[in-house]
């Protein structure tokens, strides 16, 4: 068996953090949106609106039902070195670049909106840039490294 190049462990780590932590913060949220909101994970519909908070259970249960399937399948399929892996791979990390965008506009384009307080945005604006970021650096690993065998 060949050694693993830094950028498959750029995609493995990272990647199985997200899991846990899409698990714990979406896909809790997404079976009992109040028990997120008393976890910490999910924003209240007083702090956001219910508009706000409908939005915030919709990306909970798209994850649910969507990313974080896609996301696992994607780690064990590219961690196994098969094909199949490396395409779902690249379709949960595209969304892993769109989803945090999404959001980060959302939260611009709310403020000041009637009901609508973040207390504090300053958390999204350190994770979501870089969950973006590294969903766009494992698209670039996917597809201009694969000839180099980059990811494995």
């Amino acid at each position: 068996m060949t050694r693993r190049s830094g950028g498959f462990w750029a995609l493995q780590v990272p990647g199985w953090l997200l899991l846990l932590y899409l698990i714990y913060a979406q896909a809790i949220p997404a079976i009992d949106y109040d028990l997120g909101v008393a976890m910490g994970t999910q924003e209240s519909a007083t702090t956001i609106t219910e508009v706000g908070a409908a939005f915030w259970y919709g990306f909970a249960l798209a994850d649910l039902v969507v990313y974080i399937p896609l996301l696992g399948a994607g780690l064990i399929g590219t961690w196994q070195r098969r094909k199949w892996g490396r395409l779902v791979m690249a379709a949960a990390l595209g969304i892993t670049v769109y989803w945090p965008l999404v959001s980060l506009v959302t939260i611009v384009a709310a403020r000041g909106a009637t009901g609508w307080s973040l207390p504090n945005e300053t958390a999204y604006w350190i994770v979501l840039p870089v969950v973006a970021m590294w969903g766009g650096f494992g698209l670039w690993q996917l597809a201009f490294l694969e000839r180099s065998r980059a990811i494995e």
